[in-house]
C-alpha cells in the first residue's frame, strides 16, 4: 500500500489550460466578430429602450390600472385585486420605475429565449441527431453557475442592459428547448399516423397535430423561461443592468436593510404577477379564454 501511495505522489498529472483556452476564444471572438457584437448591442439596447418607454409612457397610476385590467381579462377578479394592491404597494415604496425596468429586461430576454428555444426544441423532437447534440449543451448551460455567464458578456458588451439580457437568455433558454421537445415527443403516435394516413405532409402534421397537442408542455416551458429570466435579471444587476436587481445589489453592498427589503418585496410581487399571468395563458383560464370559447359553444 505504501508503494502505491509513493508511486501516486511521483506521478504529476498534466495541467489542462482550460482557462487560457477560454480567454483565447473570447479574444478571438472579440477581434473577429466585433461588428456582429455591436449589432447585437444596438438591437438589445433599442429593444429595451422601446419597451421601457411603452411601460412608462403614462403616470404610474394609469399603468397600475392597465395592469389591473389585464389581470382581470386574463385570470379574473382575484388576480386583478392582487395586481391592484401589489403593484400599488410597489408604487407606494417608490419602486415602480425600477420594476418597469426589470419588466422590460424580462420581456426582451424572454422573447429572444423563446424565439430560439421553441424552434430548437422542435428540431430536437424531430431528429435524434439534433437531440443528442443539443442535450449536453443544455446540461452545460443549466449546471454552469449563473455568475459565470456575466464574465464574457461584460467583456463583450461592457456594463448595462445588454450583458444582463445576453446572460439571461443563455441561463433561461434550456427549459424552453427541453419542454418543447418533450411535449412533441409525448404526442400520441396514433394521432400522427392518422394524419399521415390522410396524406398530410410533415409540416401540416406539425402545425395541425403535434404543436396543438404539445401546447401545454410548450407553455410550461415558456413560463419557466420567463421565471428564470426574472431570477437572472436580478443577478444581472451586478453588471449594471437597471431595475430591481441593481437596487438589490446596491442595498447589499451598502448594507441598507430598508432599501433591500423594499426591492426584495418588489421582486416577489413582480414574480408572482408574471408567474400567474403566464401560467393563465398556458392553462386557458380567465375571462379572455371564456370569450374565445363562446363562439364555438354558441355554434354548437
Amino acid at each position: 500500500m505504501s508503494d502505491v501511495l509513493a508511486a501516486a505522489q511521483i506521478v504529476d498529472l498534466p495541467r489542462i489550460p482550460i482557462g487560457q483556452w477560454a480567454e483565447g476564444l473570447v479574444d478571438w471572438l472579440d477581434q473577429n466578430v466585433g461588428l456582429g457584437l455591436e449589432l447585437i448591442d444596438d438591437a438589445v439596447r433599442n429593444s429595451f429602450d422601446g419597451i421601457l418607454a411603452l411601460l412608462t409612457w403614462a403616470p404610474a397610476e394609469v399603468m397600475i390600472l392597465l395592469f389591473t385590467i389585464l389581470a382581470f381579462v386574463v385570470r379574473g377578479w382575484g388576480f386583478a385585486l392582487f395586481a391592484l394592491l401589489g403593484i400599488g404597494f410597489v408604487e407606494s415604496m417608490g419602486r415602480f420605475e425600477p420594476m418597469m425596468q426589470t419588466t422590460a429586461l424580462i420581456i426582451v430576454a424572454s422573447a429572444i429565449a423563446i424565439v430560439i428555444s421553441i424552434p430548437v426544441g422542435i428540431l430536437a423532437a424531430r431528429s435524434v441527431g439534433v437531440s443528442r447534440v443539443v442535450r449536453p449543451i443544455l446540461d452545460l448551460m443549466q449546471t454552469m453557475p449563473p455568475f459565470v455567464y456575466l464574465i464574457p458578456t461584460v467583456f463583450f458588451f461592457s456594463i448595462g442592459a445588454t450583458p444582463g439580457v445576453v446572460a439571461t437568455v443563455v441561463f433561461a433558454l434550456p427549459p424552453g428547448v427541453r419542454l418543447t421537445e418533450l411535449g412533441i415527443r409525448q404526442v400520441d403516435a396514433e394521432m400522427v399516423e392518422a394524419g399521415q394516413a390522410f396524406g398530410a405532409p410533415p409540416r401540416q402534421i406539425l402545425s395541425g397535430i403535434q404543436l396543438p397537442l404539445a401546447m401545454p408542455s410548450i407553455m410550461a416551458g415558456v413560463n419557466q423561461v420567463i421565471m428564470l429570466s426574472l431570477s437572472m435579471v436580478v443577478i444581472a444587476g451586478m453588471v449594471g443592468a437597471p431595475g430591481l436587481g441593481q437596487s438589490v445589489y446596491e442595498a447589499v453592498t451598502r448594507v441598507q436593510i430598508g432599501a433591500g427589503a423594499e426591492a426584495g418585496l418588489s421582486v416577489v410581487i413582480l414574480a408572482i404577477f408574471v408567474d400567474r399571468l403566464t401560467s393563465a395563458f398556458g392553462a386557458g383560464k380567465g375571462i379572455w379564454s371564456r370569450l374565445r370559447a363562446s363562439p364555438s359553444m354558441a355554434s354548437q
